[in-house]
């Protein structure tokens, strides 16, 4: 998505250890106007599989989610990495391990809005390692739901995320693949290909 692309280029910034930051469009500051667009695109690719609810993870996953949930006219569901007062029970829940954060969160999604009638998009923002996605696999589950794809906002293509989801067999449709950071800068997959 070259609009995507364009803003990554702009305002992403090459942290050391391979970390991208995008907090100003999309992790801290969000852009509703890129967002749109993005939901818009992941809603024109799935839009022909009967997609019920969306699920994604709190919280850079949510904007994405929910402007292409507005285009589906699907509810969004995101797992919630901290217990409340009103999340006790009731609950489907894995393991999630962050490399950005090092520390490894439980998440939740209540059994009263995830059913096995669902056939369900997942959404998040980044894809590494694939650690969040297979606890929202693992999630979808325990539910008996039915997972008709995988949408990813911004792939790091250099890390084993991707070849870890293939194996799952799920369609996996990233936005922006990333194929490099070095020496911070951006290099994308399609800049790779040999002239």
């Amino acid at each position: 998505m070259k609009l995507l692309e364009e803003h990554i280029r702009k305002h992403g910034t090459v942290l050391p250890g391979n970390v991208l930051k995008v907090d100003t469009f999309l992790n801290h500051q969000i852009d509703p106007v890129l967002m749109q667009a993005v939901g818009n695109e992941f809603a024109d690719r799935f839009k022909e599989v009967g997609i019920t609810k969306i699920v994604t993870i709190e919280s850079s996953g949510i904007a994405p989610a929910v402007f292409a949930g507005l285009a589906l006219d699907v509810p969004v569901v995101f797992a919630r990495k901290k217990k409340s007062l009103t999340l006790t029970d009731n609950l489907y829940t894995s393991s999630v391990y962050s490399f950005t954060k090092q520390e490894a969160n439980d998440i939740s999604v209540s059994k009263n809005f995830l059913a096995s009638t669902d056939t369900i998009l997942l959404i998040d923002d980044f894809l590494a390692n694939g650690q969040a996605v297979l606890g929202l696999l693992e999630i979808a589950e325990q539910a008996g739901a039915e997972v008709a794809g995988i949408g990813i906002v911004i792939e790091k293509s250099f890390q084993q995320g991707r070849a870890l989801l293939e194996k799952t067999g799920f369609p996996i449709y990233s936005l922006a693949r990333i194929a490099s950071l070095d020496n911070e800068q951006i290099r994308f997959v399609e800049e790779e290909v040999v002239q």
